[in-house]
């Protein structure tokens, strides 16, 4: 951009005929005087494409110059009470500072931050005051990610709103007593404060981008009115480095989402220093979302350099503005007046000729424009009113602003959290704080009277605007009935002799069956990442549509197919690309739409098991943090069913990361009635009942027979574990074969070889959740050792296996981890054999596979007969004959290092 500039400087020195340029841009001013600039910018669009169609080079820039977007005379401004405004901004820098320093004196491992607020103290203000309505009868309320380093400074608003107590901010980073304020915005840890998590950084604008999607879905399909509702995300510039937080930018763009503002506080400084010490973060930023297609508006610099570029009649201040990199704006910040005087102003001698009647102290106070509130007003009022695209206010602040020497501008504002008394005493008297000297080792809180004047202010201010924002709705008023088990009747029954169906074809059954429900049919929200023809569920296309604010455009290339690609203005499918942190982002959306709409929705979000938990488990548990309720559907589940495609795409850990997840409740069914009865449960507990709980469910591809719902099995599908066969119960000799998902079918296969083949019974046990099973254990554990005096709880799985003989075998298409989480939990003395498939992924058929990873029935047999030698119940010479007789190679090398 400097290059260009020096370009154009150069081509202005060398005019060959500059009264012809001024007779262009004379005619030019008189277009914008007379016929307003939307005409000018059409004239100036034509002259281009002309020129270029004629051969001239006209590089394309999606730059504008460093300059505030919105000219002085088209500035809207702020309509209140300045003064109150800023003594209530001041009083609300001091307590958060005071709340942290305090929380770090008293623990100095707590942490905090103090710098995020302290630049954004002016923008949220404007927002509070002024454009974000809380959720009223008439309206559902604006939507707010609150950039999550910010927390102390909205702490510090509900403080003196009366909403937090002086008790809450003394323990501010202490929660587990129930009184405390958590670091960052937690709807799990605060569920009737904070609307959104936003940290881990970047998940913000991701989230924001596809919530705002989802309110324009909800409006099409005339779920609920959300035409007059924005969402608000506010994030830092160093933020935008993250791949989530521009990883959308153009889908919001392509889908039109004025409902969308994205606030980049450009304070220059991330964590350890300068964002773009030798660029500029600002254009670079203009260049990425104007190219996009977002209105963007850059907010740089306070009132006090209107007059200044008003004088800069040959540009060189604005030259100088563009060529001074970040780093150097992050000195200048740092230092004082004098020092700009002479390192920005000394650039060239007729700008210190521009400021030679200013005294030092009037530079130190030419502001940035994220510091001035009629700056921000202007430009939060043309982002509210903007029509047809997505806007990004890009505003330019100071790191920890009002901090001093202790922090501001500087590398190390970030992790600032202990002021020493002269920094406290600096920032008393910088924003007049009324506490006296003698008080201020105490850092007290400051709150004035309730009647005092600018109390009555901030009150009536939210008044006039719905209510007190961040508030969290933690049910939703709305009550919907779910079907009964026997609704689903089409899986729960057996499969006709020979009729061969996947979990995958139940699932759709099943989610066929809900869109003809009266009462849960429109809130079904089917989420898809480009796979749905994977998984069978094309014919949803033209059931029941892909959600398209502009309809369908074309005829499809399949209009005369059956289920032909039907797009529509009220479709109901999210069909998002090839896109698994875009899917996750609109199922969130959708899972938390009984918070954030008061509207509940039931998402089924459909993907490659692989390519979900393992690619978005941030979001996952950021779905945990915001109470998240609906379905995540993994499918072509397990290491062993996806056979041909092998290394990364074939799942053996999904299910551990899932069980990592405390609110998620994760099955790997085998059969359809299984899936069923999970799935009318989830309804049941999350609909119904309203519990903040979300299901993975994982799927398989694989065809077999099913063999129906035997009654009375439900509650042992649903704690995780059932008995499914039992073995010949004239036989003395037993093992327990335990499985899940497409494996138990080859303990089901081993059973029959070990009776047949060595006169050995088995009892087969279902385990759709050795997680849940391993949960309650642990619960059980837990209540035992802090109840010593009582009988002890026998955990769920202990129970089942104590009225049984013989070592248990479990066997898994996971990794041996997700099976040995119930090994603590067996029977004292009994032996756990576990069999997993731990290593990279291959492409072969199932059966190569499944004896590749030593996890067909040929293993299994081989792992129950070790076990009972091992107990001394049979020759170790039988081993060595099962060995030989399934041809079993000894000295093939273990999976694990192939």
């Amino acid at each position: 951009m400097s290059a260009q500039l020096d370009q154009l400087t150069a081509a202005a020195a060398n005019d060959p005929d500059t009264l012809e340029t001024k007779e262009w841009l004379d005619a030019l001013e008189a277009v914008i005087e007379n016929e307003g600039t939307d005409r000018a910018h059409y004239l100036m669009e034509r002259m281009v494409d002309l020129a270029r169609r004629r051969g001239a080079h006209i590089p394309f820039s999606s730059n504008t110059a460093y300059v505030n977007t919105i000219p002085t005379h088209l500035e809207e401004h702020c309509p209140g009470n300045l003064e109150y405004e800023e003594r209530l901004r001041s009083w609300m820098r001091w307590n958060a500072m005071a709340m942290v320093v305090k929380a770090n004196r008293a623990d100095g491992d707590l942490g905090g931050h103090i710098s995020s607020f302290a630049s954004l103290a002016n923008m949220l203000g404007i927002g509070f005051n002024h454009f974000w309505r809380a959720p009223t009868a008439d309206h559902g309320g604006d939507l707010l990610y609150l950039q999550g380093h910010s927390s102390p400074g909205i702490y510090a608003r509900a403080f003196l709103e009366g909403r937090l107590s002086e008790d809450q901010m003394l323990n501010f980073r202490r929660e587990v007593d129930g009184k405390g304020l958590s670091s960052y915005p937690h709807p799990k840890l605060m569920p009737t404060f904070w609307q959104f998590p936003t940290v881990s950084m970047g998940l913000g604008p991701l989230m924001a981008i596809y919530q705002a999607r989802f309110l324009k879905y909800l409006h099409a399909r005339s779920i609920a009115d959300t035409s007059n509702r924005k969402v608000w995300v506010f994030c830092g510039d160093g933020e935008m480095d993250e791949p989530e937080s521009m990883g959308a930018i153009g889908m919001a763009a392509r889908e039109r989402l004025d409902n969308l503002v994205m606030v980049v506080n450009c304070n220059l400084q991330r964590l350890d220093g300068p964002v773009r010490g030798n660029g500029k973060i600002i254009q670079e930023l203009e260049a990425d979302f104007r190219g996009a297609g977002w209105n963007v508006v850059k907010v740089i610099w306070g009132p006090g350099w209107d007059a200044l570029l008003a004088k800069d009649k040959d540009g060189i201040l604005q030259r100088v503005m563009m060529e001074t990199v970040d780093g150097e704006y992050q000195n200048y910040k740092a230092k004082d007046g004098a020092y700009v005087r002479k390192n920005f102003f000394g650039k060239h001698p007729k700008l210190l000729e521009m400021v030679a009647n200013m005294t030092d102290d009037d530079i130190w106070r030419l502001t940035r424009g994220g510091h001035d509130p009629h700056k921000i007003y202007a430009a939060f009022k043309i982002a509210q009113e903007n029509k047809g695209s997505p806007t990004v206010l890009l505003v330019k602040t100071v790191k920890g602003f009002g901090m001093g020497k202790s922090g501001e501008a500087r590398n190390t504002a970030h992790q600032t959290k202990k002021l020493d008394d002269e920094a406290i005493r600096e920032m008393r008297d910088r924003f007049a704080i009324p506490i006296p000297d003698d008080k201020l080792a105490e850092i007290p809180f400051f709150k004035p009277a309730d009647d005092a004047p600018e109390m009555v202010y901030l009150h009536k201010r939210r008044e006039l605007l719905g209510g007190y924002l961040p508030q969290r709705r933690p049910q939703a008023a709305e009550s919907l009935p779910v079907p009964a088990l026997s609704a689903f009747q089409n899986v729960l029954d057996a499969t006709a002799e020979g009729r061969e169906i996947s979990t995958t074809q139940s699932f759709v059954r099943i989610i066929s069956t809900l869109l003809r429900d009266p009462n849960l049919g429109q809130r079904i929200v089917p989420i898809l990442v480009d796979e749905s023809r994977t998984f069978g569920m094309e014919g949803l296309f033209r059931q029941i549509g892909i959600f398209n604010q502009q309809g369908q455009l074309y005829e499809p290339v399949d209009k005369d197919q059956v289920m032909y690609y039907r797009e529509d203005k009220a479709g109901q499918i999210l069909q998002e690309g090839i896109n698994e942190a875009g899917g996750m982002s609109s199922w969130i959306a959708a899972a938390t739409s009984y918070s954030t709409n008061n509207r509940i929705m039931i998402p089924f979000y459909t993907f490659y098991s692989m390519f979900g938990m393992q690619r978005i488990g941030d979001l996952a548990w950021a779905a945990g943090d915001m109470r998240a309720r609906g379905f995540l559907m993994g499918g072509t589940a397990g290491r062993t069913t996806l056979n041909g495609e092998g290394l990364q795409h074939e799942d053996g850990h999904s299910h551990v990361m899932a069980a990592t997840i405390p609110n998620c409740l994760p099955y790997d069914p085998t059969f359809a009635h299984e899936v069923a009865v999970i799935v009318q449960d989830g309804l049941r507990r999350m609909v119904a009942e309203q519990e903040d709980v979300f299901y993975y469910i994982t799927l398989m591809n694989e065809n077999y027979e099913q063999p129906g719902l035997t009654p009375g099995t439900e509650a042992g599908i649903l704690k995780g574990m059932y008995l499914l066969k039992a073995g010949d119960a004239s036989i003395k000799q037993r093992v327990q074969l335990v499985g899940s998902g497409t494996i138990l079918r080859e303990s089901i296969f081993a059973a029959e070889l070990l009776q047949k083949d060595f006169g050995i019974a088995a009892d087969v046990w279902s385990a759709p959740s050795l997680t849940l099973i391993a949960r309650d254990g642990q619960d059980a554990e837990r209540w035992s050792m802090v109840h010593p005096t009582d009988a002890p709880r026998l955990p769920y799985v202990t129970q089942l296996m104590e009225k049984t003989t013989g070592p248990i075998i479990a066997t898994t298409d996971y990794m041996r981890l997700f099976a040995e989480q119930i090994r603590a939990f067996m029977p004292k003395g009994r032996t756990y054999k576990v069999l997993g498939t731990d290593g990279f992924g291959r492409s072969d058929s199932r059966v190569k596979l499944r004896e590749f990873f030593e996890v067909n029935r040929y293993y299994i047999v081989v792992a129950a007969l070790k076990s009972l030698a091992d107990e001394g119940a049979i020759a170790t010479s039988v081993v060595a004959e099962a060995i030989a007789k399934y041809g079993i190679n000894p000295d093939k090398p273990n999976p694990v290092t192939q």
